[in-house]
């Protein structure tokens, strides 16, 4: 086993996240840099904000950000890692490119990234590679010297994301009545994406049906099914299931849509329904709009008693989980033999994002994988 305090030769740690608007007057602008290339009219992002202006223009995904990093700094601390930890954000503040060239500027020289999401995507891995090879080509034509960055691997299975998760469920489901708590259905959501970018997620060795990006979530709600069964003795039916779509109604994406699956479970008889959003770290916009405000609507109208489960947020074991991924990278890079932690079918992700990962529809500059631009 590797030390359990030796984060060498990383010298802090970057939580790279979307972002989000903290008022009513940064939403069009923030739905601007979110949608930048696209020509979206600003009276069509004015109709978005709507979700937004609904819980007064605050995205919550900002302060949940500050709350993981109070816990990975406390938990840093009191486990002696010596690693500095900072913030940015794709798309407001603090940005992504203001918070590399502050971490330069403090000496920092090789970084190691943890990003707000869990699975492997395009919008979900890919693009935030992409988002720190543009920064560090700023900070190139600012004369700057440029950090090695690495990314933390993907940590859908670690067991530090799972227990909170199943933890989750089991108390959703102890706050249904007692007469539907047994024969409830859970339904496990993430956020729904193109089928063609489903496909192609992952390595190439795992593009087809879903890609890498199904596949996992498959692993992630088995899991959690099992759990529950194994705690409560209950074997509740379960699938895996989609919200938060977008974009042209022509393209097909993930299906189903969490609405439509309490339709469909609600004709077939199902006295209860648990939603679990597995695909998402935090409680933000799309958890409280998709689920607590649509979704929760949507089942007050067919009478069918819902709950749904918490994200894992802040949960001290999060942080434990990232501080073992970083110590466990940092020996890999150290050229010692560790034994990666995962639980479930698929075992641990890859720590170097090979050629062919997640593609995107336009070749980008990228970094952080075999195939980057930036070494």
């Amino acid at each position: 086993m590797p030390d359990a305090r030796d984060v060498s030769p990383y010298d802090a740690l970057l939580l790279l996240s979307f972002g989000g608007p903290e008022g009513p007057d940064d939403v069009v602008p923030f739905l601007e840099n979110v949608t930048r290339g696209r020509g979206i009219p600003k009276e069509r992002l004015k109709e978005v904000g709507q979700h937004y202006f609904l819980f007064g223009g605050v995205s919550p995904i900002n302060d949940q950000n500050r709350a993981l990093l109070d816990a990975l700094r406390k938990d840093f601390a009191e486990h002696g890692l010596d690693l500095p930890v900072y913030w940015g954000n794709r798309n407001w503040a603090p940005y992504l490119t203001d918070t590399l060239r502050e971490m330069v500027r403090d000496g920092r020289r090789r970084i190691l990234v943890l990003a707000t999401s869990a699975y492997a995507s395009y919008s979900g891995c890919r693009q935030y590679r992409e988002n720190l090879a543009d920064a560090l080509s700023a900070l190139e034509a600012e004369g700057l010297e440029l950090p090695k960055v690495d990314k933390l691997r993907h940590y859908f299975n670690h067991p530090g994301f799972l227990e909170p998760m199943i933890d989750g469920v089991l108390r959703s489901l102890a706050e249904l009545p007692e007469d539907v708590r047994d024969g409830a259905h859970l339904a496990f959501s993430t956020h729904s994406i193109p089928t063609a970018s489903a496909d192609t997620s992952g390595p190439v060795e795992e593009h087809g049906d879903g890609g890498a990006y199904v596949k996992q979530h498959l692993d992630v709600a088995q899991q959690i099914a099992d759990a529950v069964r194994e705690r409560t003795g209950v074997d509740h039916p379960w699938q895996l299931v989609y919200q938060s779509r977008s974009g042209a109604p022509h393209i097909p994406w993930l299906e189903p849509d969490i609405c439509d699956h309490l339709d469909e479970r609600h004709a077939a008889g199902a006295p209860a329904v648990v939603i679990a959003p597995i695909g998402f770290v935090s409680d933000h916009m799309e958890v409280l709009y998709d689920l607590d405000t649509e979704a929760k609507a949507r089942a007050e109208e067919l009478g069918l008693p819902m709950r749904r489960s918490a994200t894992v947020g802040a949960d001290p074991r999060v942080a434990a989980a990232i501080r073992e991924l970083v110590v466990e990278r940092a020996a890999v890079e150290r050229g010692q033999d560790v034994t990666p932690c995962a639980l479930g079918a698929l075992g641990a992700s890859h720590n170097l994002c090979p050629v062919g990962c997640c593609p995107a529809r336009a070749p980008r500059p990228v970094a952080a994988g075999a195939d980057s631009t930036y070494a």
